[in-house]
């Protein structure tokens, strides 16, 4: 891993101690991330990721994110269960840094899913959609609005098989219009190295999305426009400029998806 702190034996100690853990058989350091250090720590409770914020983090951005978490996981998505310390709180600091503990998620990550995970991961986005609106909706510009998830990228979306195992990650967790993280997804997923979206995995995508929630013919509309915004961030940072303008285009080209008919409602949550 990029950043590493190690732990001493107290920092080990005064950690358990203040989330209640009793027999500490193990503590492994995982080579993941640049901007944290991750140990998975075994004990006598169970698997547990223990993170290390090296620098940016916040314990109220922490908080919101642990709330959100913990309203997923009671409605059954598979995201790791937040472990708060005996106190209460979503943090505690050890060896100087600010701490956060979760739950261990098993499977693991891909960058060139099939169109089967394709479809488990819209379906997976869909349900935080619906979860995290709670009934209320908004919208902006008759585009249906609420909470992301802000970071549904490969690295954060773990697989057993063709099926969503766990989603990590959610401090960049925002509210915005929902077909903006559709877009993202699409992007982020099934791009070419040409720029263009492959169709059967954006397919995947969406038919798994509308198996929970029905995109309105407003979204539908202004998809291929968000897909254009978000492929030119994606290639904001390339050298070649006219290669930038070439591929964000050809990815909106390619957005032009119908979505799925469906002959039954979608499935709750």
């Amino acid at each position: 891993m990029a950043v590493f702190t190690e732990f001493s034996d107290e920092d080990r100690n005064s950690i358990a101690s203040a989330y209640g853990m009793t027999s500490l058989s193990s503590v492994i350091g995982i080579a993941d991330g640049d901007r944290e250090t991750t140990y998975l720590f075994r004990t006598a409770e169970g698997e547990f990721i223990v993170t290390l914020f090296e620098n940016g983090a916040e314990p109220l951005d922490l908080e919101r994110a642990f709330a959100t978490m913990e309203t997923l996981n009671k409605s059954g998505i598979p995201c790791p269960k937040p472990t708060r310390t005996i106190d209460g709180n979503a943090t505690f600091e050890a060896a100087g840094r600010l701490v956060a503990i979760v739950s261990f998620v098993s499977g693991s990550s891909t960058n060139d899913p099939t169109p089967g995970k394709c479809e488990s991961l819209g379906c997976l986005m869909a349900r935080i959609h619906v979860i995290l609106q709670g009934g209320q909706k908004r919208s902006l510009a008759d585009l249906p609005a609420g909470a992301l998830h802000g970071a549904l990228v490969p690295s954060n979306v773990f697989f057993l098989g063709d099926d969503v195992s766990g989603v990590i990650n959610f401090r960049l967790r925002h509210d915005d219009v929902l077909i903006s993280e559709v877009a993202d997804v699409l992007v982020g997923w099934t791009s070419r190295a040409n720029g263009e979206l492959d169709e059967q995995k954006a397919r995947s995508i969406l038919a798994g999305y509308e198996s929970v929630r029905l995109l309105t013919e407003a979204e539908t509309a202004a998809l291929p426009a968000f897909v254009l915004a978000s492929a030119a961030r994606r290639y904001a940072n390339e050298k070649d400029k006219t290669w930038h303008l070439e591929a964000a285009v050809r990815a909106y080209e390619s957005a032009g998806l119908r979505p799925i008919a469906r002959r039954t409602e979608p499935r709750l949550a």
